[in-house]
């Protein structure tokens, strides 16, 4: 496709892009603008951003800004960026927001404290949204009853004060660690559960109790931290009565807790005792033998919010939206020890 310069070299404008591909500017508009679907086709569109890219061409935000009345700038609310999981929503949702011209604030709620008393008013008028993890359930407050469009993620559904949700599937996720279990053969577990309040923990117990029913079941809560968890875990195993053959931990971290534990009271994973996590994050290959876990989509998750963030700023009204999770098996999950 021949790609004209614009004349003089001044700063290529849409009208030169509509040339450039051949189509009208109304339809450059649709596409970098990202809402062309169903409007014109994937290969009018490919056109139109390839002219962008060869010309060099960039929306006027500034302009465009003052006619919107918007600044372009999405807050992203996590519990900590110590975990892992949540750096990478982070990634997901600044390459979506970057896409678009948007840039992305982010606030990570301090561990175990909140945030200071409305840490946001002052910067509210300077935010478009904000797109938020029901884990930050201090930080949510602050943003109760403002004007700014907030998505949700890993939340329920059922919480209208959000103007759209972005979940993923982790009942799903349960059901395959409890299914990979059984047909191992275990029958006697312990839950090595998260002691942070939030809806997607309380999915993750409630679908384990409904898949493990009938089976001999221990739960133990802990901090989201390894030293934390190896406690718990230690004193859960090394109590009287059976011990279980396997133990589920509702995040990699407390996994990796659980090894530790197991290793100190001279059990060996997953001879005699098996261990899944659920994340899938870059702890769940160090630890040896490496863990059996739920493979979480974060980066895609990040995305998904964003976008979901932008379709309501569009003034659209996105669909809850639920990703699918996937099971991976590792050398931390064996056959049921022998009583």
């Amino acid at each position: 496709m021949h790609t004209p310069e614009p004349i003089g070299g001044a700063r290529p404008t849409s009208r030169d892009v509509a040339r450039a591909a051949g189509v009208s500017q109304a339809t450059v508009s649709l596409v970098l603008g990202d809402k062309w679907r169903g409007r014109v086709s994937e290969r009018t569109a490919e056109a139109v951003r390839e002219a962008a890219r060869s010309l060099g061409y960039r929306p006027n935000l500034a302009a465009r800004n003052l006619r919107l009345g918007r600044t372009r700038t999405a807050l992203l609310v996590v519990p900590a960026l110590t975990n892992e999981f949540f750096a990478h929503v982070y990634t997901g949702a600044a390459a979506a927001a970057a896409a678009h011209g948007f840039g992305v604030v982010l606030y990570p709620s301090p561990d175990g404290l909140g945030p200071a008393r409305d840490p946001f008013a002052s910067a509210q008028a300077a935010l478009d949204g904000v797109i938020a993890s029901s884990m930050a359930t201090d930080a949510l407050e602050a943003f109760r009853g403002s004007d700014l469009p907030l998505v949700m993620l890993d939340s329920d559904p059922a919480d209208a004060g959000a103007a759209a949700h972005v979940n993923l599937d982790v009942a799903d996720g349960m059901r395959r660690v409890t299914d990979h279990l059984l047909g191992l053969g275990h029958r006697r577990f312990l839950h090595l559960a998260s002691a942070a309040p939030s809806w997607t923990f309380d999915v993750r117990a409630a679908t384990l109790a409904h898949a493990l029913r009938g089976t001999d079941v221990r739960t133990v809560r802990s901090p989201l931290n390894v030293a934390a968890a190896r406690e718990a875990a230690e004193l859960a195993l090394a109590a009287t009565g059976p011990r279980p053959t396997a133990v589920i931990c509702d995040d990699d971290i407390l996994a990796v807790g659980v090894c530790k534990a197991a290793r100190r009271l001279g059990l060996r994973v997953p001879e005699d005792l098996s261990v899944t996590g659920f994340d899938d994050m870059a702890l769940a290959t160090v630890v040896e033998p490496e863990l059996t876990t739920v493979r979480l989509p974060a980066e895609e998750f990040g995305r998904r919010g964003m976008e979901a963030l932008l379709a309501v700023l569009a003034g659209e009204r996105p669909p809850s939206l639920t990703l699918p999770v996937a099971l991976v098996p590792r050398g931390s999950s064996g056959p049921a020890a022998a009583p």
